[in-house]
């Protein structure tokens, strides 16, 4: 396994992060402690979750089943990257969401009680809250990093903005800020191209991408349908919208003798910005694939061919829109 810098730190995590979203509802307890001890076995030390995953209010389904993952595997712990997020509602209360101090301490220690762990690795903002000073969340954070309770500090769904003033915010206070942003970003989607990226650079953040297969788009899609498996109201419409680039996209992924999956996870791996992609394995077929894609190397060629498909805003902002 080809271990990564995560951002600036000398932190060393696998190029593939394993999501756990889909634990809970759509994969079973049984079967997601597979999925995790195959993971583990296959070099993928980065694990990523999130206190409102499961989707039912203030109770952390995910962290629980990641929690119980971790009290039944000896050693386990130690040998695992573990992040997880801060900012979804988890109570009825005033005070049960966002990134007030009061919050952050609390749903710290909340996480912590589920995942069954004394530190949370990497301690991620699920989106920007714009109601709170950087000065209180940092205040926050700070403490939890003094008290042992979490390592490193990331960003998820952050603009370049928010990542610039964060981290100037708190190199005034001599703390190391941001490491990371979790952000929307795959072949289909390359927003995050205009300023989010060339912040992450400046900033020396590492960029996690989520949904990096278009939430199922871009891992062959249109051949499947085809082929006659049913896909979902949404994904159909998905298709029918992207038709002629899923035809050119699945016909260059036939050519080169790969799955659309992993040349679309390659395709990001070979930004150096990118830390780790997010891949979400509902079963461990679909982990175990997603495996070859650390193998696929793509030419400049095919880059500028899977360019032309799926063209991005033009660059980074300005000059993508001004000269």
């Amino acid at each position: 396994m080809d271990y990564r810098h995560l951002g600036r730190t000398g932190l060393k995590v696998s190029p593939l992060c394993l999501g756990t979203m889909n634990f809970g509802p759509e994969t079973s307890e049984p079967d997601s402690f597979r999925i995790m001890d195959r993971a583990l076995d296959l070099g993928l030390n980065f694990f990523d979750t999130a206190n409102v995953y499961g989707w039912k209010q203030g109770e952390g389904v995910t962290e629980q089943i990641v929690g119980r993952w971790l009290e039944q595997n000896s050693g386990a712990r130690d040998r695992i990257v573990l992040a997880t997020k801060v900012y979804g509602k988890m109570g009825e209360g005033p005070n049960d969401q966002k990134l007030s101090a009061y919050h952050i301490r609390r749903a710290c220690e909340d996480s912590l009680r589920r995942l069954k762990t004394d530190r949370i690795d990497l301690y991620q903002m699920h989106h920007i809250d714009r109601a709170t000073p950087w000065e209180e969340v940092w205040q926050a954070m700070e403490w939890l990093v003094g008290q042992g309770m979490v390592l490193y500090v990331g960003s998820s769904n952050f603009a370049g903005w928010n990542i610039a003033q964060a981290n100037s915010i708190a190199a005034q206070r001599n703390f190391m800020g941001l490491v990371s942003e979790q952000s929307l970003y795959n072949l289909q989607a390359r927003m995050v191209e205009l300023e989010v990226i060339p912040a992450c650079r400046a900033f020396g953040l590492g960029l996690i991408p989520w949904s990096p297969l278009g939430g199922g788009l871009l891992g062959g899609a249109l051949q499947k349908a085809e082929g006659g498996r049913r896909a979902s109201e949404r994904m159909q419409g998905q298709i029918e919208k992207y038709r002629p680039q899923l035809e050119r996209y699945e016909a260059l992924c036939r050519d080169l003798g790969e799955q659309p999956a992993d040349v679309a996870l390659a395709w990001l791996l070979s930004n150096p910005v990118v830390t780790a992609p997010i891949i979400g394995p509902r079963t461990l077929e679909q982990l175990e694939g997603n495996l070859r894609a650390l193998d696929v190397r793509l030419s400049e060629e095919t880059l500028k061919e899977l360019d032309a498909i799926w063209p991005g805003p033009g660059g980074q902002a300005p000059e993508a829109y001004a000269w």
